[in-house]
């Protein structure tokens, strides 16, 4: 039997499932981030600090206003709790499930470890293994070789010690111990994991059919493309078998979700068998553009009818919402999106543009207004100002009684995002 689900059911399943709504704590402590990393299962790593740094804001938005520093001792300290690896691009998962991803890091020697860059290199790949034995952890500045002063490459110019650290990181052999600002710093992977990790051995099948067990966790109700995308798997055949080992074992149930279609047909869909179903979510939320609740975007218009594109890479004149554009949940449901920036010299969050979508409540501008006030003073920013760019933004500069800045919608300079970051 397959049940049936309104769409304001899956999406009201999939915000509880990802921890937004639930009430955000008094205080928040190493163990509030800890239970929230775990919810989530993975935290997507992005260079973009025009507002936050992305990685730290999943957390704003379900916590609250927090010390990031809480998040940097878990994630980016010599022996960390978390650590980066490639899972859903570049992530931060615990350090206990890197044996899951080793089919990943697999993949990842076989297309990279044997190409015309690697063969090529072979004697400096084994010189940084050499010196990060030696030396221990390091810095790419660190690192004294003729490669330094040799020519960029083709991965995002890197030059050749970065880009072998890169892809030494990619297979495996080295961990990241930590990072100076948001630069990495290097080490060799017994160096930083801990040995339970590096020691178990997780076949690739029953590695496939955990991960898709946690994303169907972490989503609560999704699609088999879903629950692919939560860890980047390519391997659909691997997916489709352990969605079908999961419902035989009853943790998945088969479901229809109003208005989600594949084909000109009901999309096929899973519901978890503990996944909440609140008949009322009571949210307000900011969204990082790497938050599980939206990153992946087919996802994202199913569940929201919301249509997501962040346009760091569209020309300032053909943009439509802003350059750094953040989804804005009220009630359960994504109810509009601000650009924002911190102007750190003016101590000011600046509402570049502010936009409305459908079915926004009566009391949305006054949530939305309390929220950007928090993330002001979690920035240590001290005022908020409101352009004149969007069909939000004059309600939203009165419910903050805030000054207006003018946005011309011209080019700016902010950097774009590396794909790793540092």
């Amino acid at each position: 039997m397959t049940l049936s689900l309104r769409r304001a059911e899956a999406r009201r399943i999939a915000l509880a499932a990802q921890g937004i709504g639930r009430p955000r704590p008094a205080s928040v402590g190493t163990r509030q981030v800890t239970a929230t990393l775990q919810r989530m299962r993975i935290l997507q790593i992005d260079s973009v600090n025009v507002f936050s740094r992305s990685h730290y804001m999943p957390l704003f938005a379900r916590l609250g206003p927090y010390d990031t520093g809480l998040l940097d001792a878990v994630a980016f300290s010599r022996r960390p709790r978390w650590v980066e690896s490639w899972a859903h691009v570049a992530s931060l998962v615990a350090a206990d499930d890197w044996p899951l991803l080793q089919f990943r890091r697999d993949d990842m020697r076989r297309k990279y470890g044997s190409d015309a860059w690697a063969d090529a290199h072979r004697p400096l790949l084994r010189w940084l293994r050499d010196e990060l034995a030696e030396r221990g952890p390091l810095r790419p500045a660190e690192i004294d070789h003729d490669a330094r002063k040799g020519s960029r490459g083709s991965w995002w110019g890197w030059d050749d010690v970065k880009n072998g650290l890169e892809r030494l990181w990619l297979f495996g052999e080295v961990a990241i111990a930590g990072r100076r600002g948001f630069e990495r710093r290097y080490a060799l992977s017994a160096d930083v994991l801990p040995a339970h990790a590096l020691d178990r051995t997780v076949p690739r099948s029953e590695a496939i059919a955990e991960l898709v067990r946690r994303a169907a966790v972490a989503y609560g109700v999704a699609t088999a493309a879903d629950l692919a995308d939560y860890w980047r798997i390519r391997d659909r055949p691997a997916v489709l078998s352990a969605v079908n080992d999961l419902v035989d074992t009853g943790e998945l149930i088969p479901v229809h979700v109003e208005g989600w279609h594949s084909g000109g047909r009901p999309a096929r869909a899973w519901l978890h068998r503990d996944a909440a179903r609140p008949r009322r979510i009571d949210a307000t939320a900011i969204l990082s553009p790497f938050d599980p609740v939206v990153w992946f975007r087919e996802r994202a218009e199913r569940l929201f009818d919301f249509d997501y594109r962040i346009e760091i890479y569209t020309p300032a004149e053909k943009r439509r919402f802003g350059y750094y554009s953040l989804p804005v949940v009220v009630g359960d449901d994504v109810v509009g999106r601000v650009d924002l920036k911190a102007d750190r010299a003016a101590s000011a969050l600046r509402v570049q543009s502010a936009w409305w979508e459908h079915g926004a409540p009566a009391d949305a501008v006054e949530r939305m207004a309390l929220d950007l006030r928090a993330a002001a003073a979690w920035q240590g920013l001290e005022r908020v100002t409101v352009s004149r760019w969007g069909d939000a933004a004059d309600a939203l500069s009165t419910a903050l009684d805030a000054e207006r800045h003018e946005h011309p919608r011209a080019p700016r300079n902010d950097s774009a995002p590396s794909p790793v970051g540092g």
